[in-house]
């Protein structure tokens, strides 16, 4: 599971807390909280993390094109060989 810091989880569990609250007009505790946080890390988690990847990916082929290009136009043209 992903690693996040102790300030993030807090912080995160507080609004899944206040999410249960305005949406639902349900209090849950620290534990419950958590272990939506928990689910949502295991089971969505894996799945927003690719598509940052797919877009990661995308963003770096982009950026090759572009330096391929930067590159071509650096080249010189060839000389004629001298008759």
């Amino acid at each position: 599971m992903y690693q996040i810091s102790r300030a993030k989880k807090k912080e995160l569990v507080e609004r899944i807390q206040s999410f249960f609250y305005e949406e639902r007009n349900e209090e849950i505790g620290d534990l419950a909280a958590e272990n939506v946080l928990h689910f949502v890390m295991s089971e969505i988690g894996p799945t927003l993390y690719n598509a940052g990847i797919s877009d990661a990916i995308g963003m770096t082929e982009q950026k090759w094109i572009s330096i391929e290009q930067d590159l071509e136009a650096l080249k010189k043209p060839d000389s004629e060989v001298n008759r």
